[in-house]
């Protein structure tokens, strides 16, 4: 199930890129990882700016916030041309966390609406198969603080867990640790045990 926190989805390893021109209209697919709406959104503001002269700029994201969010739009084009072709790929793939903007040109030839779907939906999968699929685990993020003391060993149990961390040195230590979901509450646990209960845990 989408909404299960702990299952392991199917994402993008990276961003993607394809190009491609159908009677005179050149699409570009762009295809990008995100974890957020609000990256989600971003990442279409961004593509919108960049490629501002386009014809159409067409985006749909699928995203595993609470509740899961899907979102498409045929921006200008035929209803049902663009958007929800544009989708149909992100599901079909079974893809999650995952953004993608297909850009247009208009050549000066009516494709047809038929023409738009093949045309849009051809894009996405070239520039999710550019960008490549992998599977994922969900990541969450919490904050530890901890007195220079107890540093070291939060350091080490953070290490040896593998999973990634900034260490902030400041008046106190500050991690700001990113891990899997599963493993968090264990990983938080150990933190405490270690600490006798000093570090501050923040989710």
């Amino acid at each position: 199930m989408a909404d299960d926190d702990d299952d392991s989805y199917r994402t993008l390893a990276g961003p993607g890129r394809a190009s491609f021109t159908v009677q005179g209209s050149e699409f570009i697919g762009h295809a990008r990882p995100v974890e957020t709406v609000e990256a989600a959104e971003a990442f279409l503001a961004d593509i919108e700016a960049e490629y501002d002269d386009a014809t159409h700029n067409v985006p749909a994201y699928r995203v595993r916030a609470s509740p899961f969010r899907e979102y498409s739009s045929d921006d200008g084009e035929p209803s049902g041309s663009a958007g929800k072709p544009t989708l149909n790929v992100l599901q079909g793939q079974e893809l999650e966390n995952v953004a993608v903007v297909v850009t247009r040109y208009y050549g000066g030839t009516n494709l047809g609406v038929g023409g738009l779907v093949s045309a849009y939906g051809r894009a996405v999968k070239e520039a999710v198969a550019a960008a490549g699929v992998v599977e994922a685990v969900p990541h969450e993020r919490f904050g530890v603080t901890v007195a220079y003391d107890d540093s070291g060993t939060v350091r080490g149990l953070l290490e040896s867990a593998g999973v990634e961390f900034d260490a902030d040195y400041g008046e106190d230590v500050q991690f700001d640790v990113r891990a899997p979901v599963a493993e968090a509450g264990g990983l938080r646990d150990r933190i405490r045990s270690a600490t006798s209960g000093r570090a501050d845990i923040e989710r």
